[in-house]
């Protein structure tokens, strides 16, 4: 198979594409809740939203992944081991993103009002860590909404 084909035939694979779908789809949906919800709409912040940022309304991790294993039962079948890996795969990401990836930004917020507290006191420079933010299990669940409803749309297109 050439590189073309093989191109094309990615391009053709519903599976793909809804679960790609899902991740824009997602993503500018999370730029224009940032856009609604901002007090300081900045256009760089949103497009940043859209791009790169962690986080926020709705969760496009939860999207993608809802979609791949929604797919991989619509096309596969519940009965096959594409879909059995896709669920397991779906339950860890779903679990990282409201559980460990949100605490992680939590105590990582914590340390900073910490250290900049102390700096305060001490006269010490204190350089911030990054607070990764993760989401709020309506996000989540919004993602994963979104992600399975896509799946179904790109099933009966």
């Amino acid at each position: 198979m050439t590189a073309a084909a093989a191109i094309t035939s990615l391009f053709e694979n519903k599976i793909f594409l809804s679960t790609i779908s899902s991740m824009v789809i997602a993503q500018v949906l999370k730029m224009v809740f940032y856009l609604i919800t901002s007090k300081n709409r900045k256009k760089w912040e949103a497009v940043e939203t859209m791009i790169w940022r962690t986080g926020g309304m709705p969760s496009s991790h939860s999207a993608v992944v809802c979609s791949l294993a929604t797919s991989a039962g619509i096309y596969e079948g519940v009965d096959s081991n594409f879909f059995i890996f896709c669920i397991v795969f779906a339950m860890v990401v779903l679990r990282d993103s409201v559980g460990v990836r949100r605490a992680a930004g939590l105590q990582a917020k914590a340390l900073n009002n910490l250290g900049k507290q102390c700096a305060k006191l001490t006269g010490l420079e204190f350089r911030s860590v990054k607070e990764i933010q993760g989401h709020t299990p309506l996000e989540v669940i919004v993602g994963a909404l979104l992600g399975i409803i896509i799946a179904f749309c790109f099933y009966l297109l």
